[in-house]
């Protein structure tokens, strides 16, 4: 998951919740074990991918003891740094620079899978989720991973969002599954 240019940070938009569980199993998991997997989503999907890392032959209940599985509600996290509506560059630095240092300091590569942006796009707050998109690219200039980011299929709505999904499509290294074109 890492080219010449650095990490990659992967933009999906899954048409379903089976969906983003199979892409979010792949990112992870498929080019191997990584050293170690970090997911930062509803509590719905956190379950239906560690069903899916069960169904893998993974044992998430042993990762999770090794320190090589962390599972973070997405709304929590997204409430300790947003402010006013808008996150908060250094709160969010406080909230996950700690949680990537740990990660770093295990062997193997570092893969994300987060969905903060999705609750901030379903809430009405587009904007916010592009900020958000700029601050995950700062942090991975200091700690290296991967990350894919997931938002509603129906992101996509031309005549409301054009501008902002633009900004959200140049923020990543590569689209999964772009937003149809009406």
């Amino acid at each position: 998951m890492f080219g010449a240019a650095g990490p990659d940070h992967v933009v999906l938009f899954p048409a379903s919740d089976e969906e983003l569980a199979e892409h979010v199993y792949e990112h992870l998991f498929g080019n191997g074990a990584p050293g170690t997997v970090i997911l930062v989503a509803s509590a719905e999907h956190r379950r239906l991918i560690a069903d899916r890392m069960a169904r893998g032959g993974i044992d998430v209940a042993a990762e999770w003891a090794r320190g090589s599985f962390v599972a973070l509600d997405a709304a929590e996290t997204l409430a300790s740094f947003m402010v006013a509506g808008w996150p908060d560059a250094a709160a969010f630095w406080r909230t996950l620079s700690p949680v990537l240092k740990r990660a770093r300091a295990r062997p193997g590569e570092v893969r994300v899978f987060g969905e903060m942006v999705a609750q901030l796009w379903d809430a009405g707050q587009t904007g916010a989720a592009v900020d958000l998109e700029a601050l995950w690219n700062e942090l991975a200039r200091q700690y290296t991973f991967s990350l894919l980011c997931a938002y509603p299929a129906d992101a996509d709505n031309p005549a409301e969002h054009i501008d902002d999904i633009s900004h959200v499509q140049a923020a990543h290294s590569a689209v999964l599954r772009g937003p149809k074109r009406i």
